[in-house]
């Protein structure tokens, strides 16, 4: 496939793809106090080379600074270290992966490249503008936020395109996805992903016998309980207000009752759950019989059931062929960052990792 095509692909792709590590407000707030003893003694500016090409701190905390600094407002150094040295690893792994692929692509693109290049980052940049909803001035607030100017996102855009299109020339050719590869998946997937949640829509007049009223005390609270129920339930006409039924004739202190009431079937817990199993077999507008589960005498009207179910196969099938076919790239492409890093030392990888939390430390609290 032709370079520039390749790029081109590379482009339509490019949608938010970058990953930043998220922490969530009640995680940064379970934080304890920061004990500040002073900040990390300066190093230098420390680079990591890789092949010929460096890496320098400012690409590799920029684009999720705006995290580390929230981190480090609230730890001291050694507290930061711990909880955010993974995700800057991530970056750093990143980095020398994008450096070797940018050098390698660049050997390999024809100068003609360069100009489909510069259209799709300007696109690229253009994008992200609109993220801003067009406010120019938001999108900028954005990249100081990250430790970026213009100049360095563009810049890093031009490196990923290029970086990304190497890759895609790499990738093995695309096989066919079998049909016994897209059930098993499906199979595997369906109660997460194609689950559809069943509905049980119904009125209720609920007898609840230990709070029953103006009841005999010389005779048994059960036996009065379903003498009421029995009452209500011959009394029933079709063309009677349910609800106004169950505002009159419900014995109980309980929320459920009253109202048009609407529950995922498998969610009712005991006793509740009796009415799930009844719903089953009725029809809509029928009335069951008094139902006795527990303490409760229940006399449901059904509105709507559905039970819980699952999108069919046929129906979601593109989307398990799409889910496969991004699986084996994303293998594909991990296997290929997996050599590319062996090349760059584990030594100076480790310092330049420690470097780098040092100056996002450093940074955040001047």
């Amino acid at each position: 496939m032709p370079k520039l095509l390749f790029i081109f692909l590379i482009g339509l792709m490019l949608a938010g793809c970058e990953d930043k590590p998220q922490f969530t407000q009640e995680e940064i707030d379970k934080m304890p106090p920061p004990v500040r003893d002073g900040l990390p003694e300066a190093s230098g500016g420390f680079t990591l080379s890789v092949g010929d090409r460096t890496v320098t701190a400012e690409e590799v905390i920029g684009p999720i600074f705006e995290d580390l600094a929230k981190i480090a407002l609230r730890s001291d150094f050694d507290q930061f270290s711990q909880i955010v040295r993974p995700a800057v690893e991530q970056q750093v792994v990143m980095r020398i992966s994008d450096a070797i692929l940018y050098s390698r692509a660049k050997k390999d693109a024809a100068d003609k490249v360069d100009d489909e290049l510069d259209r799709i980052t300007t696109a690229e940049i253009r994008r992200f503008v609109m993220d801003f909803g067009g406010d120019y001035a938001k999108a900028e607030q954005a990249l100081k936020r990250m430790n970026m100017s213009w100049g360095d996102f563009e810049q890093y855009k031009r490196r990923y395109i290029l970086s990304q299109s190497y890759i895609a020339q790499q990738l093995p050719k695309e096989q066919p996805v079998s049909f016994s590869e897209m059930i098993a998946l499906y199979n595997d997937t369906k109660e997460q992903l194609y689950k559809t949640p069943g509905l049980l829509r119904f009125g209720l007049i609920d007898i609840d016998i230990s709070n029953l009223r103006d009841i005999d005390p010389n005779r048994s609270r059960e036996v009065q309980a379903k003498e009421l129920a029995n009452e209500i339930y011959k009394g029933i006409k079709p063309q009677d207000d349910f609800d106004k039924l169950v505002k009159d004739y419900s014995r109980t202190n309980k929320a459920i009752s009253g109202g048009v009431l609407k529950f995922n079937p498998d969610s009712l817990a005991s006793p509740y759950d009796v009415l799930a199993r009844h719903a089953s077999a009725m029809k809509p507008a029928e009335f069951t019989e008094p139902i006795e589960a527990k303490g409760h005498i229940f006399i449901m009207q059904l509105i709507e059931y559905k039970p819980n179910d699952y999108e069919p196969f046929e129906k979601v099938q593109n989307q398990v062929r799409a889910e496969i076919s991004a699986q084996r790239m994303r293998e594909a492409i991990n296997k290929i960052n997996e050599q590319l890093i062996q090349q760059a030392s584990v030594a100076d990888r480790a310092r330049f990792v420690n470097f780098c939390l040092r100056e996002a430390y450093r940074t955040a609290n001047k």
